[in-house]
């Protein structure tokens, strides 16, 4: 078996395990053999990666994805290790039982300890439900957190308490009605104004823990605070805002605008990382932001891309001055996305 991008998928490949859409459906059985009209569906929803039935050989060069795939293989077991946990700790802060605290430090611990087969602009879970939305988002808001947070400066007895931020930062939905969190359409003013309570509700649900940090507490209630006082729920500007939120406060954003939900496709992480740099004017931390967008868009020559007029090419060039848009070959046409303005990156596929 290996996960293969479906930009190399060739016509008889037979997929080992179904295929999902963003939204959880299925779009193709395990078992079925791929030719041109399946690989034309694959492109149309967007679907990065597929797992098929392949034989290791060395003369074969699509050998080298099962190798990446088995040395990842801790990582994914993991990720789902922490998945099944969190569902248990949202089921207890519904009902209103102790959290088991330790068995979520060991678990992140083992999860962080595989964190070099993650990367925040390509990794997307093996299968997501829609239902499961808020626990992968949780995760993948804590990994990213971790993240930024080392490449920020933060000293290494902050990045546990960052990442268990990012974990914890929505446990307050709990306690918020689902038929708001699941509404396919627009809040009313009233839905919205129960929704911004989740931040106090997750700070309360984790006050009165005495072995969680400070800091991933207030993380809980101010991750929805903006610099220049226009969050919520307390309006609370720069230094006042603890800067465990503020981390997570970017990794939220840039999870919730990427990923798929019941209500909107998910957007072009280049484009979100563009809306990033906007609200880095006043709203969010600009030298956080700066950190994120330099370090996330640091791809080697050679990557292989999607612009959103569905052409794929390879990265050849990234001016730092402009880090989301790059310089792309697209079979040996050199588009330079500083200048092409209209064109950008859909998806970073390899």
């Amino acid at each position: 078996m290996a996960v293969v991008p479906v930009s190399q998928l060739n016509e008889g490949d037979k997929l080992q395990e179904d295929v999902l859409t963003k939204l959880g459906n299925i779009l193709f059985h395990k078992g079925k053999m791929l030719m041109a009209r399946e690989l034309e569906i694959l492109r149309a929803f967007m679907i990065p990666y597929v797992d098929i039935e392949i034989e290791e050989d060395e003369n074969n060069p699509r050998s080298d994805y099962m190798k990446e795939e088995e040395s990842a293989l801790p990582f994914y077991i993991e990720y789902h290790n922490m998945l099944q946990l969190l569902k248990r700790v949202f089921r207890n802060a519904m009902a209103g039982a102790n959290l088991p605290v330790l068995d979520i430090r060991n678990t992140m611990e083992a999860l962080l300890a595989q964190i070099q087969h993650y990367h925040v602009l390509t990794f997307s879970p093996r299968t997501m439900h829609m239902s499961e939305y808020i626990y992968h988002n949780s995760i993948q808001v804590a990994l990213t957190a971790y993240t930024l947070a080392k490449w920020h400066g933060f000293t290494s007895k902050d990045w546990m308490p960052i990442a268990l931020s990012g974990l914890l930062h929505d446990i307050g939905n709990v306690k918020i009605d689902s038929a708001i969190l699941e509404k396919p359409s627009r809040l009313t003013g009233a839905e919205l104004e129960e929704m911004r309570k989740h931040t106090i509700y997750g700070y309360q649900i984790l006050k009165t823990v005495p072995s969680i940090n400070e800091g991933v507490k207030l993380c809980a209630l101010q991750h929805h605070e903006k610099e220049d006082g226009s969050g919520y729920p307390l309006a609370l500007k720069g230094d006042n805002i603890h800067p465990y939120a503020k981390i997570v406060a970017v990794a939220d954003i840039f999870h919730a605008m990427t990923g798929p939900r019941t209500y909107k496709k998910p957007s072009s992480p280049y484009v979100v990382l563009e809306q990033l740099v906007q609200d880095s004017f006043g709203k969010l931390d600009p030298t956080i932001v700066q950190t994120f967008v330099n370090r996330v868009t640091q791809f080697n020559r050679g990557t292989v891309v999607r612009l959103n007029d569905h052409r794929v090419g390879e990265i050849i060039f990234t001016d730092p001055a402009h880090p989301t848009r790059p310089m792309v070959n697209v079979n040996g046409t050199i588009i330079n996305l500083a200048v092409e303005r209209k064109l950008f990156i859909q998806e970073v596929m390899s």
